[in-house]
């Protein structure tokens, strides 16, 4: 912004802004509440102007956070009073609202940049994404859409490496992990807008490299007695227990991602050879496995005696809701999970993670502790390489003991 706002003034404008954007009465009364009380913190220390250090002051004075502890359990109201800190320092540096919510499904996308978007969606097509890569990709870009759109950019010649570096601004609160998509998603639009004759400068190479490198969390994993238990809890006379059991012995038994299962078709199970085929949803590649003993009778107990005989959807596990289609596209089934956790009495740690996904960790670090060969296991959860499947060796503690040193003969050794 050209002139300096005073705090006053900065939070009477954004307050207008959200006005005039349709935000919701109530919401901006959450932000009305809460702006007067970082006024209020602000006339005990004499501040009249906002900047980051006094909003990084607020949050750590009044709820012990930091803006950007995403990996941390936050206070309560931390999360409102770190969304209000962010609302007064963007539109100071930038003079717009930025959203970095989810788009909802009305979600309407800037008229100057449709046709621009939708070349971009058809060459992802083409590329062969996947539809839940492609839709978190196009999920990402549409925010720096929207930050043009609020810039007043109606043409993407005008995208220079001003507006790009303010953009990155934005983002640098965000989980690493995060920064690094958001980064590598701009770049490959910019040299697509470039490659297609939409723009004269190849914007691609001024984003910048994210060359920090990330350290994932170590995988979540079940105890195998509380696996067990998991399954004796579900009750396999009802329909919906029978499709239940079918759905986490597939998970737990061969690893099988959840975006797979959804979309796994009756045409997928060849019963002859004993084998369930089909193409990941993730990767794109093939994929083979063998129909075990218990998880073949799951599936035909569930086919024969629990699928609604009235259900014409080619899909394999179907909702129990007419018309009894396939589950939603953005279904995570994590309640299959968690009803069965909460009725076997699982206890499960707050930090712990505990969905579906979780069983494929599981499975892997039993494998593993097993002796089973780590291209194996790689093969198994359907990973493209052995990179991603590394991270369980962290799991493996009693592997991990063998790698430790003995102080006293390093010691020993060194005279």
């Amino acid at each position: 912004m050209n002139k300096l706002l005073t705090l006053n003034e900065l939070i009477n404008v954004v307050v207008s802004e959200l006005e005039k954007k349709n935000y919701a009465y109530n919401t901006i009364c959450g932000y009305r509440a809460c702006f007067k009380r970082i006024k209020k913190f602000a006339d005990k220390l004499g501040v009249t102007h906002f900047s980051e250090e006094f909003g990084f002051c607020y949050l750590k004075e009044k709820y012990d956070c930091i803006i950007n502890s995403y990996s941390d359990k936050q206070p309560k109201g931390a999360k409102h009073a770190i969304r209000s800190i962010r609302l007064l320092g963007d539109y100071q540096i930038h003079g717009v609202i930025i959203r970095r919510g989810v788009k909802k499904k009305d979600y309407k996308k800037p008229e100057q940049f449709k046709h621009i978007l939708e070349a971009y969606d058809l060459e992802c097509s083409r590329n062969n994404y996947s539809k839940r890569g492609l839709r978190t990709r196009m999920q990402r870009l549409l925010f720096f859409i929207d930050y043009l759109d609020q810039r007043g950019i109606k043409n993407v010649n005008e995208i220079n490496a001003a507006i790009i570096s303010d953009y990155v601004k934005t983002i640098c609160h965000n989980h690493e992990k995060s920064m690094a998509s958001i980064l590598t998603t701009l770049r490959v639009f910019l040299r697509f807008l470039y490659l297609s004759g939409l723009t004269n400068t190849n914007q691609s190479l001024n984003v910048p490299n994210y060359t920090k490198y990330y350290y994932p969390k170590l995988p979540s994993v079940w105890n195998p007695d509380d696996v067990k238990k998991l399954l004796l809890s579900i009750d396999r006379d009802s329909p919906v227990g029978k499709r239940d059991y079918a759905i986490l012995m597939m998970v737990a038994k061969l690893g099988i991602r959840v975006g797979d299962l959804k979309a796994l078709k009756l045409t997928c199970l060849d019963w002859k050879k004993r084998e369930i085929i089909f193409t990941q949803t993730k990767t794109g590649t093939p994929v083979k496995y063998p129909i075990l003993d218990d998880v073949g009778w799951s599936l035909i107990d569930y086919l024969k005696n629990g699928r609604p005989k009235v259900s014409t959807s080619p899909y394999v596990f179907v909702r129990y809701i007419a018309p009894f289609e396939s589950f939603g596209e953005n279904a995570n089934l994590h309640y299959i999970i968690t009803k069965y956790t909460r009725k076997a009495g699982i206890n499960i740690p707050h930090d712990k993670r505990h969905g579906l996904h979780s069983l494929r960790h599981t499975l892997a670090s039993t494998l593993l502790e097993k002796g089973v060969p780590i291209h194996t296991i790689t093969k198994v959860l359907g990973h493209v390489n052995s990179k991603s499947t590394n991270i369980y060796l962290h799991t493996d503690m009693n592997k991990l003991k063998l790698c430790a040193l003995d102080p006293e003969e390093l010691i020993k050794n060194e005279y």
